[in-house]
């Protein structure tokens, strides 16, 4: 069974008809609840079977060996792993005496949805266990946005028929056993048992587990109360032990009689506050959610929601499945950012352990684009956690001989975390997506004191790291080289296009925030001369061109490198590099994942448009997509340059990354830069929204699946709403008093009460649709027909 099978289609919400033993891992990252703080799998309540056993605290992690056969100077000495903490969502059911295990007995019904108009989880169940009781077991849950240490469950069991005796043990559960994997044995055994315990206490509904790391030092308090409500006459007994708190209600139902168990779970740490300080926090935001009640949560949860989804809803007509997969992608990547305050928002968010719940450059550009536009505090406490990283970025800065601040390719808390320098710190380009997220922030928001206290010196310190790393040619030229872009199947070239225009962009940003900001700028050392030097590099910054075959190069000399022979690539051997050294794709005319495109899309005032048609033909027949993080780009500058069906392809590839799980490896946790990206892909691709120096501009246009297109955004104080239609493009302002932007080239004063229409963009002649490699092209989405054609198949992903 894959993902189409599965999860039925809704434009507001994900369902689940019966229980696919073979999918639940799958399924537990789909269904993931989280806010940014806390991150909860959708392990079943009774906590077997499961795929995956898995909850998060961002942040939290254990310290890992990082084994070399070659150990070299500037090396990770250490790497950084996320952990499965206490388990809190642990409610076992016994009837009669036997447990409530769906592998077992007879399973009548079964179901799962998700609403993302509230963000809970909800359950049913009919089961009759092997001697013959039959009981229906309703749950529900969710973590909450409002509470942000909280999370609750509403779990409720009913008998059929009667008298049965019940039995439900609600636990907090640590060092729980995972499935094996296939990490380095090194790493397993530290990971195997991360928490050392120190507290634990239990009494009436309560109890409260404190734990510490054993190598990373990190304090971990979890914590659970209860309301129970059924037959007048129930037990409850409470006991801990160091690893484990258990809460058991016992009763006897009879036929219809039902017993209901409200759970409150709290969870807090810190690296430096004391024992009494952590328990206390976890004590107080339990006593704040069982004085809110379970339907108060709900009721604030909806509240949160309804405001989001009021200001950030994009709405897609024509396409009911892409409607549920782009809302899907919204609520994650909300779930990811909402409550992560200072904290990064990891490649998977909090819905796995994939890449050991580390950040990448995904965040700045992919996730953050998103966020900036529809839930702008999430991008303030993101990069406000990536200055209070500067330390340690100056730190590797110095280790690798450079000035400013060098910040890390993976990481948790702020230290490098790769051990793979071509692809991980020779990747110096994050800098660069760090101050390309700060200026786009800025811009929207408007927010100067955010600038003038923490983007200031984040665009000073990765300014200061360009200047110290490139350098002028004898013909003035200013070149960056041995650095490694986005597509990491080239690594270590000179003068990557992306790298080198988003460098430029970096250079200039900061010369001009210290301008506006002297007596800031100057506290950092910030003179006119060094200023003066950042302006002259950006404006003497080498682009190479190769002038016979009329295209950007992705690097220099990279279009004189030798074609990959794809039509000898056998499709089994996608992902390459699985199947290929890096020496020989090194060496190769062929891209993971967009590189050259994402440069035109990112800075593509740099471009002329024929240039943009034609490198984007000439790069699509060397693309193979390996990554996640490649289709969204894809459908962007697809549908810049008309080709419009392509687009829309790219788009569902991204917006089903996980929901028919393409790549393989959603059971793993949620490709947020996929889910992101998706969104990006209808709003800049289908939408044409660029903003450049504060301005928006839009080009709409749709492809022929599509009957209408709407999205909101929030800029500065206004609330902007775009509906496209194929005749017709209406902006309205929602809120706020006016607004200027372009509509394919003409500026517009949006006015509150005063719809503004315009003509959308149509093309004359739809340009030939370009060619990929063979075996790697794109699902169509639509025959030209308008009706849906065949299931998008699965291909590697990240």
């Amino acid at each position: 069974m894959n993902g189409q099978d599965t999860f039925a289609i809704d434009p507001w919400g994900v369902v689940e008809h019966g229980l696919d033993l073979d999918g639940l891992a799958r399924a537990e990252s789909v269904f993931a609840l989280s806010n940014g703080h806390i991150g909860l799998r959708a392990n079943l309540d009774e906590g077997e079977p499961h795929g995956l056993p898995g909850t998060y605290l961002n942040g939290v992690f254990e310290l890992r060996p990082l084994p070399y056969a070659e150990s070299g100077y500037g090396y990770p000495e250490s790497g950084q792993s996320v952990i499965n903490v206490t388990n809190g969502k642990i409610i076992r059911l016994l009837v009669d005496d036997e447990p409530f295990d769906l592998r077992y007995g007879g399973l009548h019904q079964h179901q799962r949805s998700l609403d993302f108009r509230d963000g809970v989880l909800r359950r049913t169940a009919e089961w009759t266990s092997p001697a013959g009781r039959t009981v229906k077991v309703s749950s529900a849950r969710l973590v909450s946005l409002t509470q942000r240490a909280v999370a609750a469950f509403d779990y409720t069991v009913e008998a059929v028929d009667g008298p049965v005796r019940i039995v439900l043990q609600s636990e907090l559960v640590a060092n729980e056993q995972l499935p094996d994997g296939e990490r380095d044995p090194r790493a397993a055994a530290v990971l195997e048992a991360p928490l050392v315990a120190e507290a634990h206490e239990a009494v009436g509904t309560k109890a409260v587990l404190v734990h510490r790391t054993r190598y990373s030092g990190l304090r971990v308090a979890a914590g659970m109360d209860h309301l129970i409500e059924g037959p007048d006459r129930f037990e409850a007994t409470a006991e801990a032990t160091e690893h484990q708190g258990r809460i058991s209600v016992t009763t006897v139902l009879q036929a219809g009689e039902r017993l209901r168990l409200v759970k409150f779970i709290a969870y807090g740490w810190s690296a430096t506050r004391s024992l009494p300080a952590v328990r206390d926090q976890v004590e107080a935001a339990l006593t704040a959610a069982r004085y809110t009640g379970w339907d108060g949560l709900v009721a604030e949860q909806k509240g949160f929601l309804g405001d989001f989804w009021g200001g950030s809803d994009i709405e897609v007509e024509g396409d009911v499945e892409l409607q549920q997969a782009v809302r899907f992608a919204l609520f994650h990547v909300l779930q990811a950012g909402a409550r992560s305050e200072e904290r990064a928002i990891p490649a998977k968010g909090l819905t796995g352990p994939g890449y050991d719940g580390h950040s990448f450059w995904d965040t700045e550009t992919f996730v953050l684009p998103v966020l900036t536009y529809c839930l702008p505090t999430a991008v303030d406490q993101a990069l406000r956690w990536r200055h209070t990283t500067l330390p340690m970025a100056r730190e590797r800065a110095t280790q690798l001989g450079l000035a400013g601040a060098v910040f890390p390719w993976r990481t948790i808390r702020g230290e490098e975390c790769s051990g793979y320098w071509p692809a991980g710190t020779a990747a110096f380009h994050i800098g660069a997506d760090i101050a390309a997220a700060v200026v786009r922030y800025v811009h929207a928001t408007g927010d100067v004191e955010f600038e003038r206290t923490w983007g200031l010196e984040l665009l000073v310190e990765t300014a200061r790291m360009w200047r110290s790393l490139g350098h002028h040619d004898p013909a003035g030229r200013f070149r960056i080289e041995g650095v490694t872009g986005p597509d990491e199947y080239s690594a270590v070239a000179d003068n990557n296009v992306f790298t080198n225009l988003m460098a430029q962009a970096n250079l200039r940003a900061a010369a001009e925030a210290a301008t506006r900001h002297p007596l800031e700028a100057g506290a950092l050392g910030v003179d006119t001369e060094e200023a003066a030097a950042w302006r002259d590099a950006a404006a003497a910054m080498f682009v190479p061109y190769d002038e016979n075959l009329g295209v950007h190069p992705q690097a220099d000399g990279f279009t004189d490198h030798q074609l990959w022979d794809f039509d000898s690539t056998p499709a089994e051997n996608y992902p390459l590099l699985l199947h290929y050294p890096y020496f020989d794709l090194y060496r190769k005319q062929v891209v993971k994942q967009a590189d050259l495109v994402l440069a035109m899309q990112v800075r593509g005032d740099a471009f002329t448009d024929e240039q943009k048609a034609r490198n984007f033909a000439y790069y699509e027949r060397l693309t193979v997509r390996d990554s996640s993080l490649s289709a969204c780009t894809q459908a962007v500058i697809a549908a810049e340059v008309g080709q419009l069906d392509l687009a829309y392809d790219y788009t569902a590839e991204a917006a089903l990354m996980d929901l028919h799980d393409l790549g393989g490896n959603t059971r793993d946790g949620l490709h947020m830069a996929s889910l992101a990206g998706a969104c990006i892909a209808l709003v800049a691709g289908f939408g044409g929204l660029r903003d450049r120096a504060g301005r928006l501009s839009f080009r709409p246009r749709l492809p022929s699946g599509l009957r209408r297109l709407s999205f909101a955004l929030r800029v500065r104080d206004n609330l902007l709403r775009v509906e496209i239609t194929h005749a017709t493009t209406t902006y309205t302002l929602r809120r706020g008093e006016s607004i200027q932007v372009q509509h394919d080239g003409e500026v517009l004063e949006v006015k509150a009460g005063s719809p503004l229409h315009r003509p959308t963009v149509v093309a004359e002649v739809p340009p030939e649709r370009c060619t990929q490699p063979p075996g790697r092209e794109p699902a169509r989405r639509h025959p030209q027909a308008g009706v849906h054609a065949q299931p998008i198949e699965h291909l590697p992903a990240e």
